[in-house]
């Protein structure tokens, strides 16, 4: 019963952690006035991708915390949740896209790192953040060409 009081708490960390950030960070007039490049989505797509991700971000982090809580894949999956909760303020609230660009690169590595580290150990654990890094890899470019452009 304990492993699964352990899982609610890494949901409610990671999902409320991000709906928190996500909330006191919304975009605003300053991006809705930003020059967009022809790939950039609906804003209707983020609230549904990013609910999706951190459920598999918080199953990810409370499956490597399970056998290994101090380990060093359990060490990227925090560095990883820190840039990730970084990002939407150094974008939104400080509107530096350069210094989310770093940000962002900065979390993808973490990302990587962290899907290397689990494999050796959880495979299921490091698989779970092929969406994540899938997404985070196309918002890396998002970012680069929002920075480009503006």
């Amino acid at each position: 019963m304990n492993r699964y009081v352990a899982l609610l708490g890494f949901i409610v960390v990671v999902f409320g952690g991000g709906l928190l950030i996500g909330y006191l960070t919304l975009p605003g007039e300053w991006y809705a006035g930003l020059a967009k490049p022809f790939f950039n989505p609906p804003n209707w797509i983020f609230g549904p991708v990013w609910s999706v991700l951190y459920v598999l971000i918080a199953l990810a982090g409370w499956r490597v915390w399970s056998s290994d809580p101090h380990g060093a894949a359990m060490r990227l999956w925090v560095a990883q949740l820190v840039l990730n909760f970084l990002w939407s303020p150094t974008f939104f609230g400080l509107q530096q896209m350069g210094l989310a660009l770093l940000v962002i690169l900065a979390l993808l590595a973490a990302i990587l790192g962290f899907m290397a580290t689990a494999a050796k150990s959880d495979r299921v654990a490091a698989w779970l953040f092929a969406p994540y890094v899938a997404w985070v890899a196309f918002a890396t470019l998002l970012n680069a060409a929002l920075w480009w452009l503006n």
